[in-house]
């Protein structure tokens, strides 16, 4: 394999897994604060439909994806509510998301099946970064979703594990009752992470159908929802590991285009789940300490129960 076909490999593996970053820190986000959010899948396919009509409607690709962005946060207050305040069960109500927001985006989206998007975000060269043999065409030369990625990486990051917002998160999460009893607003923290996980599950969906496959195509979201779940698991509910997470599945998807000269198209489409898969049960072998799932994970909060 010669240079240039690694570069574009490794772009492509860029471009393949930035989606599935999004959403894994929405997940994150989420599930740091005890609240399990299965509905991945419908937020991504609600914003992929609400990015790309808006970007089709302004010409603006920013204003596409700030509708996918809030087109993903309205469908997960929906999961916050049923969650949160009424405590429901979070695997049904996540389910029952997921299969809402595909039906909704077939419905809204099918006046535009076929429909050409001009409004794209395109490639921007990072000055001099670009320029680097193999690794500036791979990650200098990204679109700008792709940067916003990982400045969001590093915030969630810093966020998470640096300041005292994060500290609270974390604790709601491990210990609601403690946290309760020093003070803290649990169904708050819990509302205001489900709705930032669900932002990020809809920039998700934005970046599909704004960049990935700049156009809108029923399904389109084809099983990354589940995927992010996975990959949560993996990254050990750690941003910083969600990068590497990202990147391997983005590196998968993108081998199905280097191999499929050679290699049956069924069995490549295959090995992004087999992956998943895989990066469940290497979740499993290496969560431990604060790479290990939350305590009160999927747990509902009741005020004055122990």
């Amino acid at each position: 394999m010669n240079a240039g076909l690694w570069a574009d490999t490794l772009s492509r593996s860029c471009a393949a897994g930035t989606p599935l970053l999004l959403g894994t820190l929405g997940e994150i986000c989420a599930e740091r604060a005890g609240v399990l959010n299965l509905g991945v899948e419908g937020m991504m396919a609600v914003g992929a439909v609400a990015g790309f009509g808006t970007a089709a409607a302004t010409g603006s690709p920013w204003l596409g994806l700030a509708a996918a962005a809030a087109a993903g946060a309205a469908l997960s207050v929906v999961h916050a509510v049923v969650t949160v305040a009424l405590k429901a069960n979070q695997i049904v109500s996540g389910i029952a998301l997921t299969m809402l927001g595909l039906g909704l985006s077939g419905v809204w989206g099918r006046s535009y099946v076929g429909t050409p998007l001009a409004a794209r975000f395109g490639a921007c060269q990072l000055p001099l970064l670009g320029d680097i043999p193999l690794l500036g065409p791979a990650f200098f030369r990204q679109d700008p979703v792709f940067y916003l990625a990982l400045l969001l990486t590093a915030a969630i990051s810093f966020l998470l594990w640096r300041t005292r917002w994060g500290i609270t998160v974390r604790s709601v999460g491990e210990n609601p009752l403690a946290a309760d009893a020093a003070g803290v607003d649990v169904a708050r923290v819990r509302f205001l992470c489900v709705a930032a996980g669900g932002t990020l599950a809809g920039l998700a969906g934005g970046y599909l159908s704004l960049v990935y496959i700049p156009s809108w195509i029923e399904g389109m979201t084809a099983g990354r929802g589940w995927i992010v779940i996975a990959l949560t698991i993996f990254a050990g509910w750690d941003p910083r590991r969600a990068v590497l997470g990202a990147l391997l599945f983005g590196g998968i998807d993108a081998a199905q285009y280097l191999f499929q000269a050679w290699v049956p198209p069924n069995f490549l489409k295959m090995l992004p789940y087999l992956a998943t898969i895989l990066a469940l049960l290497a979740g499993r072998r290496t969560a431990h300490g604060e790479h290990s799932a939350p305590v009160a994970l999927g747990l509902p909060y009741r005020k004055g129960e122990r």
